[in-house]
């Protein structure tokens, strides 16, 4: 009621503080310096309020540029932001994989979790397969925060923030972006808005097949050598995108030499967006941009 919350004014104030406190935050941790452990479980908590609201498969409006994995890889997240352009000025959805094998994921997942929670409508992050708490105390995450925070506390309120993190998106309804694919569990992106996903990545079933999957040669559905998810034909793309009204799929979860890759005649597109991968894989890395147009 009135007096709880003050008047209109000094909510106005109270978000201006906020936005100039996370607008030094953004500008110091592109400076490559991490935030104190306090401001990341106050970032963490903020973030899950504006994710909490959201949709398991948000739609999110064109102009966009799409990113795929980028795997802790900092200095070419920046170099990223030099080629598509400064948040907000351009829209930006990224489909998971910012943590893991490179050498600084604390930097990358605090960049863009900082970037969703400055610029809510203009910002929109998913779930990869590595945000998850098995995942990352095998790749470096876990390993890494304890190196640069003493504890492995930053990691846990990391790896909680992961479980309100989408599932995964569409692009004015045209395009549908999943961190790595299709399910045999379902056929529409209304039933995926009626999962559960506030927790841990399952080892099975259509969350764990959206973080997992990939497309493939054979028709039908496979048996993913990931151990995880399934592999998908042509003919599986071709029916989701038919019956959902979309025009092609767009995902990450796949290194590709030249950064992006069509297949299945066109229904698929595969980008990754961290080069050189390991620091010795020596690929190019790609974004997306959509225009309002939706022209790729």
């Amino acid at each position: 009621g009135s007096g709880v919350s003050g008047p209109p004014g000094a909510v106005r104030r109270m978000e201006a503080s906020l936005a100039k406190e996370l607008d030094e935050q953004i500008a110091s941790v592109m400076d490559c310096k991490f935030l104190k452990e306090e401001e990341v479980i106050r970032l963490c908590e903020r973030t899950k309020e504006i994710l909490q609201g959201d949709q398991n498969v948000p739609n999110v409006a064109a102009p966009v540029t799409v990113v795929g994995d980028i795997h802790g890889q900092f200095y070419d997240l920046l170099e990223l932001f030099r080629i598509g352009g400064d948040a907000p000025d351009t829209n930006y959805l990224f489909m998971g994989d910012y943590v893991d094998r490179g050498y600084y994921s604390v930097e990358c997942v605090t960049l863009v979790v900082l970037l969703k929670l400055r610029y809510p409508h203009r910002v929109t992050i998913l779930r990869g397969n590595h945000e998850s708490r098995q995942i990352t105390q095998v790749y470096g995450f876990y390993d890494e925060c304890v190196r640069k925070y003493g504890s492995a506390n930053v990691w846990k309120v990391f790896t909680d923030l992961f479980d309100y993190l989408p599932l995964a998106a569409t692009i004015d309804k045209q395009l549908f972006c999943p961190h790595g694919g299709l399910s045999p569990s379902f056929d529409t992106v209304a039933q995926m808005q009626q999962l559960e996903r506030f927790q841990e990545i399952p080892h099975e079933g259509p969350i764990c097949d959206l973080m997992w999957s990939d497309p493939d040669d054979r028709v039908g559905w496979g048996i993913s050598p990931r151990g995880a998810g399934y592999t998908f034909g042509q003919d599986v793309s071709e029916q989701f995108n038919h019956t959902n009204g979309f025009e092609f799929i767009v995902r990450a979860h796949q290194l590709v030499m030249e950064g992006f890759n069509w297949s299945h005649e066109n229904a698929v597109v595969t980008l990754f967006s961290a080069p050189n991968y390991c620091y010795r894989c020596g690929n190019q890395a790609a974004i997306m941009e959509v225009d309002e147009h939706m022209h790729t």
